[in-house]
């Protein structure tokens, strides 16, 4: 019997992704768990594995079409098998219309004159085959009504309007300006509502189209900075015990091809120091608040196309061989933009190290849905004070910011003063 292959969710914020290539041709066989095509996400390019066995009898995608998580993208069945039927309710373009009450917000054009007639459509495109009359993929659909878009206004190339065109309206300043919402009654407190001005350039700028990925930082960021109350609390460790064991365990497994990273040394303290402190491991869902029972310790990792957070999953559980060896490989895939799905999943707290660089101390912002963030600075050297005694210590900063309705300030401050112990007695990280 003929069954989909279906998009995957491959992050989670993602909505659609990019399809980049097929690695197999109609006829072939297909095992489940196959590389079968690369897909882009707003992260990286990810292979795309087969959930399903038998023979690739259609492809409902191809290079440059944006797909939606959970369409059907090919049909693999048994030889010779008719999946004629099929093949009509998959694909990019013939995917489950939304209802028109999804678009129903879009305003009609407010100037009073007749909208723009779309490239290669006539205006409307009146067709009871789609909502209100407008040729336009789901994906451009849910694009429009974020930004308040009229798809009547939108020029487009081919058989209907795609999420690009909406992209490249909106970016040209097209996008119908949000209404006022109506008055509230006089007890009710008034709703402010900022608008932020598109940058404009200038004839000697250079102007650089965002990167899906930039996209997504920024999309996730100012989700983060505007709905999640940050606070910070900062502390100081000294390493230097710490530093001692990661040279001594390198020399150890030397032969093992294994070397550990100051990195990895925080990443399993941090995941050790969860444990005590569940509610750093939980992320907030409006009248509840969900504690994590697995301890996915995620790292932020600095590629060219800008900031991944790869997930080391089990990070309490895992020796520090074991963490050293699932890090490098997942940073080398993002650096060379081949991750695996699962290196971006369920991460439950994220490490942010930025003395790589130098940088004394700094503040992250909350990776969501998570709850806290922990922010790494650089290594210095110091002279201080032991029974009286002056010494030299290798000294780091460290910054949490958490989500006040998760947690308070006492309770970072308590994590904290965990953290601080494990890398000052270090070999409580190899109990």
């Amino acid at each position: 019997m003929a069954e989909y292959i279906v998009m995957p969710k491959l992050g989670f914020d993602m909505r659609e992704g990019e399809f980049v290539t097929w690695h197999k041709e109609i006829g072939e066989m297909v095992n489940k768990g196959d590389v079968v095509a690369e897909i882009e996400s707003d992260k990286a390019t990810l292979e795309l594995e087969a959930q399903v066995s038998g023979i690739l009898l259609a492809t409902m995608a191809e290079g440059g079409d944006l797909v939606e998580v959970g369409s059907n993208v090919a049909i693999v069945g048994e030889e010779g098998e008719d999946v004629s039927s099929l093949i009509d309710q998959g694909g990019p373009d013939e995917a489950p219309e939304e209802p028109a009450a999804a678009v129903a917000a879009s305003p009609p054009a407010t100037n009073g004159s007749t909208p723009p007639v779309p490239s290669g459509q006539a205006a409307g495109s009146a067709s009871s085959e789609f909502p209100d009359g407008v040729k336009a993929t789901p994906v451009a659909r849910r694009v429009a009504a974020e930004h308040d878009v009229n798809l009547l206004q939108v020029p487009f190339e081919g058989e209907r309007i795609r999420k690009a065109d909406v992209e490249a309206f909106v970016a040209s300043g097209g996008a119908t300006a949000v209404s006022a919402p109506a008055a509230a009654p006089a007890a009710a407190p008034q709703t402010v509502q900022v608008t932020v001005s598109a940058a404009e350039a200038g004839a000697e700028d250079e102007v650089i189209p965002a990167t899906r990925l930039r996209q997504a930082i920024a999309r996730r960021m100012t989700e983060s900075k505007t709905t999640v109350p940050h606070f910070q609390v900062t502390m100081e460790i000294d390493v230097g015990a710490a530093l001692a064991l990661r040279k001594q365990l390198n020399g150890m497994l030397a032969e093992e091809g294994v070397k550990i990273s100051i990195n990895d040394i925080l990443v399993k303290a941090a995941g050790l120091a969860l444990r005590d402190f569940p509610m750093l491991n939980a992320s907030f869902a409006g009248e509840n608040i969900i504690v994590r029972k697995r301890i996915n310790v995620g790292s932020a990792v600095a590629t060219e196309k800008g900031l991944l957070t790869v997930v080391q999953k089990d990070t309490d559980k895992s020796t520090l061989g074991d963490i050293a060896r699932d890090n490098k490989a997942m940073i080398e895939r993002a650096r060379d933009g081949k991750n695996l799905p699962d290196d971006f999943a369920d991460g439950t707290f994220t490490i942010s190290n930025l003395g790589v660089y130098g940088v004394a101390e700094f503040v992250a912002i909350i990776n969501p849905p998570e709850a806290a963030i922990l922010a790494i600075g650089g290594i210095h050297e110091r002279a201080i004070f032991v029974d009286g005694e002056v010494q030299a210590a290798q000294l780091m900063k460290v910054t949490m910011s958490a989500d006040h309705r998760v947690t308070d300030g006492a309770e970072v401050a308590q994590f904290l003063v965990k953290f601080k112990a494990l890398l000052e007695e270090p070999m409580k990280l190899l109990v």
